[in-house]
């Protein structure tokens, strides 16, 4: 059974590191990976190439779920084309499959916690901006340097 990676990070700016070398130790025969935002899976062409090509008897396994998709909708249609192709889907951190019915139980209870922590940054980041008045949020003030002397 091929287990096959996938790996993703938003940004262009951050690194996919620590998920491929995860992913390569947990035997993963097959890697893609992409830089892209997860707010749709629009643009997300290695997961489609991932889900359009895997057979019976495959896995697909993520690093965490949040890299499958903050959305319960997204991470639950994720893993429905995969298993209508007759794979499965492991998450490694922490650590479920869709083996077994507990499995899909977990994922999706773990997908709707990610998306309620969304939802909340994105509050939070709002109010962030509101209280600077500004329409954007700047960073940490640095401490004050000690007085040479």
């Amino acid at each position: 059974m091929p287990r096959i990676g996938y790996a993703r990070v938003s940004t262009i700016d951050q690194e996919l590191d620590v998920q491929l070398a995860r992913l390569k130790a947990e035997g993963c025969a097959i890697i893609r990976s992409e830089k892209v935002s997860d707010a749709s899976r629009d643009g997300r062409a290695e997961v489609a190439t991932i889900l359009k090509f895997l057979r019976p008897g495959d896995e697909l396994v993520v690093t965490r779920l949040d890299r499958l998709g903050r959305d319960t909708r997204d991470v639950l249609n994720v893993v429905h084309e995969a298993e209508q192709q007759g794979a499965s889907v492991t998450v490694l951190d922490p650590h479920v499959s869709t083996r077994g019915d507990m499995g899909h139980v977990v994922l999706t209870v773990l997908g709707m916690v990610a998306q309620m922590e969304r939802r909340s940054i994105k509050e939070r980041q709002r109010e962030g901006i509101a209280r600077e008045g500004r329409g954007f949020l700047r960073g940490r003030q640095a401490p004050p340097r000690p007085r040479a002397g």
